[in-house]
């Protein structure tokens, strides 16, 4: 009886993840497959007879990819910034808007953010060791000023690793790990519960 409930276990938790992913991924593709496809789909039912699943989601792909070509040239950089100013500006999307932004931003530039290794550090006090991610290997004049090598890491809030604090400590007293930056920022997320 304890090996059963045992394999229910594992499988319950191999099993339900997946499908919860499925599921979130289906819905996701159905809410943007929506947004432009009913419109279009009804257009094709009215005039061939038949609609085309996915159509929506195609689009609205293009329309991204097109307005992200547009705000990088030249004409996007003059006019996208003053049309984020009057949409970020409007009540309560001003309440919205820039967290969300500033979620997508965090983690479409988790690679550019230059976390370079998930590393433990002891704060905020001695015998309390903190996740942090290295982000500079060497800061000369922290350096010469403290006689060691001085590097600067992040330590990021939970839940929210958009936050936290820059601490400068000496590399020797850093303990290197060989997490990946990826499941760090989910076990931040996760409070802790996640586990790579």
């Amino acid at each position: 009886m304890k090996r059963l409930k045992r394999y229910f276990i594992t499988g319950f938790v191999v099993v339900v993840p997946v499908c919860l992913t499925i599921y979130v991924l289906a819905i996701l593709f159905q809410f943007v497959d929506g947004i432009l496809g009913r419109f279009l789909n009804i257009y094709l039912k009215k005039t061939l007879g038949f609609y085309i699943p996915g159509l929506g989601f195609l689009l609205f792909f293009i329309i991204i990819a097109l307005t992200g070509f547009s705000a990088g040239r030249f004409f996007g950089h003059k006019i996208f910034p003053r049309l984020e100013k009057w949409f970020s500006g409007l009540p309560v999307i001003n309440l919205i808007y820039p967290a969300f932004k500033q979620i997508v931003s965090f983690i479409v530039a988790q690679k550019e953010l230059g976390f370079k290794k998930v590393v433990l550090v002891e704060y905020p006090s001695k015998g309390l060791w903190s996740m942090a991610f290295l982000t500079n290997d060497e800061f000369k004049k922290m350096s010469d000023l403290s006689g060691k090598q001085m590097v600067s890491v992040f330590v990021p809030s939970s839940p929210n690793p958009l936050t936290g604090y820059v601490v400068f400590v000496a590399k020797e007293e850093l303990k290197f790990s060989d997490i990946a930056v990826s499941d760090a920022l989910k076990i931040i997320i996760s409070c802790g519960v996640f586990k790579p």
